[in-house]
């Protein structure tokens, strides 16, 4: 077994979901591991990791949609406001959802399906620098 670990460097514009697969794809190929897994981690605690649709952009729409009434902003009941209205919601939105993944790969391939891509999933309002840390173990 071999191991093969990096981190990205992502910048969003704000609330919403940004495929990285493909930057995924290219580190694997870096890697020069053929078979094996590799664990998708998002350091923060203000944003998350989906594997969704990536073929049909409303399907993402309606989940962050779902997601946005499930937690709105400037509920009384929240205490910490500090950085603004979104802050509190984002944290918790990162709690329901992922912030690390795992996607199998075969051949230097991952094994995702027809319509599936990896997203990290920004809840600030506001962009943000993002770093998400690949480990690829394998052969």
């Amino acid at each position: 077994m071999r191991l093969h670990q990096t981190t990205l460097t992502l910048r969003t514009a704000g609330q919403g979901t940004y495929e990285i697969t493909a930057e995924i794809e290219r580190e694997l190929a870096r890697s020069g591991l053929r078979q094996g897994v590799v664990t998708v981690f998002c350091r923060h605690t203000s944003a998350s990791l989906v594997i969704m649709e990536n073929a049909d952009d409303s399907a993402r729409r309606d989940l962050e949609a779902w997601l946005q009434r499930l937690v709105p902003e400037n509920d009384p009941h929240f205490e910490h406001t500090l950085e603004g209205p979104d802050d509190m919601p984002s944290h918790i939105k990162m709690a329901l959802t992922r912030t690390s993944e795992q996607v199998p790969f075969a051949e230097g391939r991952l094994l995702l399906g027809t319509w599936q891509g990896v997203f990290l999933w920004e809840h600030r309002r506001a962009g943000h620098t993002r770093s998400i840390v690949l480990t690829f173990t394998g052969v």
